[in-house]
């Protein structure tokens, strides 16, 4: 059983290098990626992998934080298809920070919601909305019901 744990941890930890932390496609990740987690819970039927506790999930580009992250896999490639994140969620990639208490990842779709108060810091300027959706292959945002405070940048 732990050998089999530690093979399905393995194995998410390589298939997430392809899909959550993609960059941009002229960007390649460096470096391995390391999941930690208090816990870590797997069913092969249900097709997922439940990281509980203290939950971080690092490359060389982005970090993901969060108490609980639920990650559900394709049969037979494995690959990740959505990720549920709840709990102290944040995001951090170069200069943006992005926090809320749930972010769903879609793997399809490239991309991250972000819900709960969600609240992204980037170079001194805030945003705050009620749904925040971030779309990762054009590194692009929409946010709801935004409220956006601008830092001034005397010389600019």
């Amino acid at each position: 059983m732990l050998k089999q744990l530690f093979f399905v941890s393995f194995f998410i930890c390589i298939v997430l290098a392809g899909s959550i932390f993609a960059e941009e496609k002229t960007e390649q990740i460096k470096g391995p990626i390391l999941i930690t987690s208090q816990t870590l819970l797997s069913d092969d039927k249900a097709r997922t992998a439940l990281f509980e506790g203290s939950v971080v999930a690092k490359t060389e580009n982005m970090t993901l934080y969060s108490d609980k992250m639920l990650v559900y896999y394709a049969e037979g490639t494995g690959n990740v298809t959505k990720i549920d994140a709840e709990g102290s969620v944040k995001l951090v990639k170069k200069d943006l920070v992005v926090t809320s208490k749930v972010a769903n990842y879609f793997a399809d779709e490239e991309k991250i919601i972000f819900t709960g108060e969600p609240k992204a810091i980037q170079k001194g300027d805030i945003i705050t909305g009620t749904k925040m959706t971030y779309f990762m292959k054009e590194d692009r945002s929409f946010v709801e019901n935004s409220r956006v405070l601008l830092e001034n940048k005397k010389g600019k």
